[in-house]
């Protein structure tokens, strides 16, 4: 898997999936679980959406830049 989501896109979904998760834990809510959708595409940096799309925010990616690391 290429990596195809920059560093900004990876912090906002990992913010937006950890609130989303603390909202459903607080409210007692199941749809928080939706959460983990934007958590785990921003900690492995790869977004099966944007592969289908056609898209990468990363554009260093290819450049060996900051998405390559691992």
């Amino acid at each position: 898997m290429k990596p195809n989501v920059s560093s900004i896109d990876r912090a906002l979904r990992i913010i937006v999936g950890l609130g989303l998760i603390a909202w459903g834990v607080t409210t007692k809510n199941w749809l928080g679980a939706i959460g983990l959708v934007p958590l785990l595409t921003g900690l492995i940096r790869f977004c099966p959406a944007y592969t289908l799309l056609g898209i990468s925010t990363c554009k260093s990616c290819c450049g060996g830049g900051d998405c390559s690391k691992k």
